[in-house]
C-alpha cells in the first residue's frame, strides 16, 4: 500500500518519544490513530525499506512525538521489521513504551513483555480485543497481570475507542523488576562470562547477552562499533562453548525458557478459551479461505467491486462529475473568462485548449479518475477492515504454488493493487533474492495499481462481461507463465509460506472513512501534479509537432500491430508517467467513439503489461539496482506489445 502522507519535522525529534510494539494484527494502528488523530504518516526507517509511522499527540499540554513500529514476534530479529523495532528501542532507552497484546493470544505478547522486563524497559500493557476474548470464554485479570508484570494494564476495544482514553494517563515511567526466568545453568554461566565484557550500554547487559548468545547476527555492526576486536572474538568464542553443552540452538532454548516462563503467568492470570467458539463470524472466515467454498466468495467480491467501481464510480459518477459539474458548470464560465482576459492564444491552449491544464489534466484527474479510485478505495478499506485481505492471500497461494512463490511472497502482490511502486517496497519482506525479482518482475508486468485498474473496470462496465473475462484471463496466464518460468530460470530457492489471519470482523464505518479520506488525499498530493506534468509534456510535445512524429513513428507498433487508432500512442506515452492517466486516455477515446470493443480490450490487456510508471520504476532501481530494472524493463516491452498484437490477431480470425 502507499504512504499516504509523509512528514519530516525536525521538532519532532526533539519530543519525548511513546512507542507502540506489539505482534502483528493486534491493533496498534488504530491506537496510534486514536493518540495522534491521523491514520498514517510515514517515512523509511533510515538505511531500510520498512516503513515506521509517527504523529504526535499531547498529554496536559506537553506534545509527545508517537512512533508505530511494525509488528514483531521476537525482540532477536528474523526479518527487516523485527529488526527495525529493536533497533528503535535500542535508540531510545528512555522513551514511553505501550505495548499492544491481543487478548485472545496473551502467550505471544507475554513473549515481548519478557524481552522488554529483561531490557529493563518500563512500559503500558494495553490487552486489546477484550470483548472477542469475552465471547471467546477467555477470562484474563488485568490486575493480577500488572501485579506479576510490574507494569500497569489495562483493557480495552480499540475499534470502538473503548479504555483508550486512560492510556495517556498510565504511561509507565518507573524501572521494571527482572523477570525470573530459568536458562539451563551453561547459558546463565554464559551470560555472566558475556556481561562482564560488555561496555556501559543504555540497556540491561543481560538482555544483551542473551542476544548476542542466541547468534544475533544484527549486532555485529554494533559490536564493532563499540568492542574491539580481541573482545569481540572473546564472546563469539563463549557463544561456541555454550553452544557445544547443547543439541539445539542456544536461541531455541531461550525462547523456550521464555515460552515456559509465559505460561506460567498465564496459568496465573487467568483461563484460556478450551477451544475456539464456532461463532457465526468464525464460520465464515473459514468457508472463505475453504479450497472449493472460498472461491464463491472469491467471485462475489469480484463481482460487487466490478458493480461499486465499474459502474456506479465509472458511469454514474463519472458521467456527472465530467458531463455536468465540469462541462456544464465549470469549464465552459472558465473558458469565457479565460479568453477575454488572457487574449494569447499560446495561453489560452496551454490553460484550455485540447491539451489544456484545466480541460485535460484537472478533468482528468477530478472528474475522470477521481471517482473511480475513490469507490476503489472504499473496497479496498472494506476488505482490509473486514480482514479479507489475508484470506484473498490464502486463497490466491494456491495460483501462486505454481509460479514458484510461496510465503510472504502472496502479500507484495496483493498490495500492489493498491500501489505498485509501494509493493515493490516491500519486496524486502522475502527472504530470498528470488523471490523478490520475481515478484517485482510481476509487479512490473502485469499488476495494475488501484486508480489504473478502477479506470479499467470503468471502461469494461459499458461491454459484454465476455471482454473483462478476457482481460483477467489474458493478464493472470501471462503472470502465471512469466512467474513459471523465473522461477525456473532465475537461481536459487523460494520460501515457505507463513501467514496469520486475523478474525472476520464487521467494517468500522469511522476507519473506513478516515483511509478514504487519506488515500484521497495522498491522490491529490501525489498524482494531481503528476496528470498536470503529463499534460504539458502533451502539449510541449503537440506545439513542436512531436506528438504527430510519436504516432508516426509509432504506427507500426499502435496502428498495425495492435489494431489502435495513432491517437492513442497519447495515452502509452503519459502511461509512463502515471498509469492511470495512461489508461484515462483510452477511457476518453473509447468514450468519444474511436475505440471499438475488440480495441478497447486489446488497448487495456497491453497497457496493463506495459512498463511501469516512472515511479515504480524508481523504486525498482532503488530496491533492485540499475541493471536488474533495465533486465526486467527489457523483458517487459516486448511482452506487452507481443501479447497484444496476438490477441488483436486471434480477435480478428476468430471475427470481433
Amino acid at each position: 500500500m502507499a504512504p499516504y502522507r509523509k512528514k519530516t519535522e525536525s521538532e519532532d525529534h526533539r519530543l519525548e518519544r511513546v512507542i507502540l510494539i506489539g505482534n502483528p494484527n493486534v491493533g496498534k494502528s488504530v491506537i496510534f490513530n486514536y493518540l495522534t488523530g491521523k491514520y498514517v504518516t510515514v517515512s523509511n526507517y533510515p538505511g531500510t525499506t520498512v516503513e515506521v509511522a509517527t504523529g504526535t499527540m499531547s498529554i496536559k499540554g506537553k506534545r509527545f512525538q508517537v512512533v508505530d513500529t511494525p509488528g514483531i514476534n521476537s525482540l532477536i530479529p528474523t526479518s527487516e521489521d523485527e529488526k527495525v523495532t529493536r533497533d528503535i528501542l535500542l535508540k531510545e532507552p528512555f522513551a514511553h513504551l505501550l505495548q499492544v497484546m491481543d487478548t485472545k493470544n496473551l502467550r505471544r505478547g507475554l513473549l515481548i513483555s519478557l524481552q522488554l522486563l529483561e531490557m529493563g524497559f518500563p512500559f503500558l500493557v494495553v490487552l486489546n480485543m477484550w470483548d472477542e476474548a469475552k465471547s471467546w470464554g477467555i477470562d484474563v485479570n488485568p490486575k493480577k497481570l500488572s501485579e506479576i508484570l510490574g507494569m500497569p494494564v489495562l483493557k480495552a476495544i480499540a475499534t470502538r475507542r473503548r479504555g483508550l482514553e486512560k492510556i495517556k494517563e498510565n504511561l509507565a515511567s518507573h524501572p521494571p523488576p527482572s523477570p525470573d526466568i530459568a536458562y539451563p545453568d551453561a547459558i546463565e554461566n554464559g551470560i555472566s562470562r558475556i556481561t562482564s565484557i560488555l561496555p556501559e550500554i543504555p540497556i540491561s547487559k543481560r538482555s544483551l547477552a542473551l542476544m548476542l548468545l542466541a547468534g544475533d547476527e544484527s549486532l555485529i555492526e554494533w559490536l564493532y562499533q563499540n568492542l574491539p576486536e580481541e573482545d569481540i572474538g572473546r564472546i563469539e568464542k563463549i557463544r561456541y562453548e555454550v553452544q557445544a553443552r547443547f543439541r539445539d540452538p542456544i536461541g531455541y532454548l531461550i525462547n523456550q525458557a521464555r515460552l515456559r516462563k509465559a505460561d506460567e503467568i498465564l496459568s496465573l492470570v487467568g483461563r484460556s478459551a478450551e477451544k475456539i467458539p464456532r461463532t457465526f463470524a468464525t464460520s465464515l472466515g473459514n468457508l472463505m479461505i475453504h479450497p472449493f467454498w472460498g472461491i464463491p466468495f472469491l467471485l462475489c467480491i469480484l463481482f460487487l467491486t466490478y458493480e461499486f467501481v465499474g459502474v456506479f464510480g465509472a458511469q454514474t459518477s463519472v458521467q456527472f462529475l465530467e458531463e455536468v459539474l465540469f462541462g456544464e458548470w465549470l469549464i465552459p464560465p472558465l473558458t469565457k473568462l479565460i479568453r477575454q482576459y488572457l487574449p494569447l492564444p499560446l495561453l489560452q491552449d496551454l490553460l484550455i485548449g485540447p491539451y489544456g491544464i484545466f480541460t485535460m489534466a484537472i478533468t482528468y484527474a477530478i472528474a475522470i479518475v477521481l471517482p473511480i479510485v475513490g469507490c476503489f478505495f472504499i473496497i479496498f478499506g472494506l476488505m482490509e477492515d473486514s480482514g479479507y485481505l489475508p484470506r484473498l492471500a490464502v486463497m490466491s497461494n494456491r495460483i501462486f504454488k505454481w509460479m514458484g512463490l510461496n510465503g510472504k511472497a502472496v502479500l507484495p502482490m496483493v498490495l500492489g493493487l493498491g500501489c505498485d511502486t509501494m509493493a515493490t517496497m516491500t519486496t524486502r519482506i522475502l527472504e530470498t533474492e528470488k523471490d523478490r525479482i520475481t515478484v517485482t518482475l510481476l509487479l512490473a508486468l502485469g499488476v495494475p495499481c488501484s486508480a489504473q485498474l478502477g479506470v479499467i473496470l470503468g471502461m469494461f462496465s459499458d461491454l459484454p462481461i465476455f471482454y473483462l473475462l478476457t482481460w483477467i484471463l489474458v493478464i493472470g496466464l501471462i503472470l502465471v507463465t512469466v512467474g513459471y518460468l523465473a522461477a525456473r530460470l532465475l537461481p536459487g530457492e523460494g520460501s515457505d509460506f507463513i501467514l496469520e489471519i486475523p478474525p472476520l470482523r464487521i467494517p468500522q464505518l469511522r476507519n473506513i472513512v478516515v483511509k478514504t479520506l487519506a488515500r484521497i488525499e495522498w491522490y491529490l498530493k501525489e498524482a494531481v501534479p503528476l496528470f498536470i506534468l503529463g499534460t504539458l509534456f502533451l502539449f510541449a510535445l503537440h506545439q513542436t509537432k512531436g506528438l504527430a512524429l510519436l504516432e508516426r513513428v509509432s504506427t507500426p507498433l499502435i496502428v498495425h500491430l495492435l489494431g489502435l487508432p495513432a491517437k492513442a500512442t497519447e495515452a502509452f506515452i503519459v502511461g509512463f508517467l502515471r498509469r492511470d492517466y495512461g489508461a484515462a486516455g483510452l477511457f476518453i477515446l473509447a468514450k468519444d467513439g474511436l475505440l471499438n470493443p475488440r480495441q478497447i480490450l486489446v488497448s487495456l490487456v497491453t497497457i496493463t503489461l506495459f512498463i511501469p510508471c516512472i515511479a515504480q520504476l524508481f523504486m525498482m532501481i532503488k530496491e533492485r539496482g540499475w541493471k536488474k530494472t533495465l533486465y526486467i524493463s527489457a523483458v517487459i516491452f516486448p511482452i506487452a506489445f507481443g501479447v497484444g498484437g496476438l490477441l488483436n490477431f486471434i480477435l480478428r480470425i476468430v471475427g470481433f
